[in-house]
Parts: structure tokens; sequence; C-alpha cells
């Protein structure tokens, strides 16, 4: 299956940024509903039971969940930060019985999804200093390929790309690449294949996407690990509960248990 046109238009390369933050993870797809946000809910709560002091941030800038996801009603939120009314690191809040603590977005406030480059600026620069106080950061970002996305994904040392079997979402998460790949070459790009029937059906999907990028783009992102489909995940969400906290041993909770440790101790 071919992906994408390898001759489309990818648009100019932007500036080069400034060095990546060392114990920043991004989560990023180019599609929505591919379970990103759950995934990185996942990760953190992984990342607490592993005894590491994880921070989220919900970067969906305009459309916000990870409080809707975790029934949080924060005080503080990423949409007073940016209005000025307090500091970031006010914003950061423990969810209760989880181990790790949040930044929540404002759902719903579209004029955050098209933050001038200035304040977006300060705001990464705010989070990279907040980000000194916790073992890891995770950041949640919303799923497209604009301006903020990347941005944000940039700062991030490690970026995971979500997708399923599903062509659109393999499309969108090869075009995320694309653009990520020629705005910072050598970016540590990782795939996560999610909602699998099983490994093996995770590994082909995997093969596919490697194969576009090996064709086109002359990488070879490497697999960060196969989420399997789970029942349990969505009786979770609709809980509003993390997965590894309401059903640890499931296959599901299992392999993001195993994602997380793969980031915390690579191989090799």
């Amino acid at each position: 299956m071919t992906l994408a046109n390898p001759n489309a238009a990818s648009g100019p390369r932007t500036a080069a940024q400034t060095r990546p933050v060392a114990n920043m993870i991004a989560v990023a797809s180019g599609k929505g509903g591919v379970g990103k946000t759950w995934l990185s809910i996942g990760l953190a709560t992984a990342f607490a039971l592993l005894g590491k002091k994880a921070l989220l941030f919900d970067g969906d800038l305009g459309l916000a969940n990870v409080d809707v996801q975790l029934g949080l009603v924060p005080q503080n939120d990423l949409g007073g930060v940016l209005q000025g009314r307090y500091a970031l690191e006010s914003a950061a809040q423990e969810v209760e019985g989880c181990g790790f603590s949040v930044i929540a977005g404002r759902s719903g406030s579209g004029s955050l999804a098209a933050l001038e480059p200035q304040r977006l600026g300060r705001l990464t620069a705010d989070l990279s200093q907040v980000a000194g106080r916790y073992d890891r950061v995770l950041l949640d970002l919303g799923a497209g390929v604009e301006r903020t996305v990347r941005f944000l994904a940039s700062r991030a040392e490690t970026c995971l790309v979500v997708s399923n079997d599903e062509p659109t979402s393999m499309t969108d998460a090869y075009a995320f690449i694309k653009l990520m790949a020629m705005s910072n070459p050598g970016a540590d790009l990782r795939v996560v294949v999610n909602q699998a029937t099983d490994k093996a059906e995770g590994e082909r999907t995997y093969a596919t996407l490697r194969k576009a990028c090996e064709n086109f783009l002359k990488i070879s992102p490497p697999l960060a690990g196969i989420v399997r489909r789970d029942p349990r995940v969505r009786e979770a969400i609709r809980h509003q509960a993390p997965l590894l906290v309401r059903h640890p041993n499931t296959p599901a909770a299992q392999d993001i248990e195993e994602i997380a440790r793969q980031l915390l101790h690579p191989k090799g």
C-alpha cells in the first residue's frame, strides 16, 4: 500500500530550534481517535508505578481532554497560565491514587491552538524549567501536523507517533513523521501501534509504515511498542480511571508497561 506521494509538497524547512529536553517525551499522531491521550495517561501511570516522578502535560491546545479522561476538575489550567494569572508550575495537579501529576489544558479554547510563536516559545521555555523537577514529562499533543503540534514535539527528546492499522491513520502518521524529519533532522521518532488484534498484526502495521518511511524519506523510525486491543480499555475510560490502576493485569496494560520500561531502559 502506498501511503503518500513522495513528491508532495511538504512546506519549507523551519529554523533550528533550541535543544530538546532530555526527559521529555511527546506523544503525537497524524490522525485523531487512535488512542493518543489514553496512551499518554497509561505511560504516565506506568512511570509512576516504576518509581519515577512523572508529569503529564496536556498539549492538545484547544481540544484538551486529559482532565476529562481522568475525571479531574482542575482549579488551575493552561488557559490561566496563558492569560498570565499564575505560573505554569502552579497548574500542576497530582492525580489522586495514580502517582503522577497533570497540567490540564483548556477544552474548547480554539484560540490556544493558534498561539502566536512568541507566546508559544515562552510556554515551552517555562515547561522546560518545570521539567527539571520530574524524572519524565509526557506531552500529549493534538492530532495533526499543525505548527503548534510540531513545535511542541520538537521540544521533546523522543517523540512517539501513534498509529493503528487503518489506512488513514498510517497515512497521517507518515505525514507527521515526514514533516518532523524534514524540520528536525535526526529527531528521535518512534512508532507505537495501538489497538492491534495481536502482536503479529501490529508488526505488519509497523512494517508497512516503516517501508514507506524507508522508501520515501530514507529513514527507519524504530518500533517503540505494540498495544493490543483490549475491551477493558473502553471500560476504564468510561470510569475515568487509568487502565493500569483499574485493570493492571490486562494485555493492554502489560503492553503499556513494557513500552515504559523500554523508554526508561533502552536495549542495547
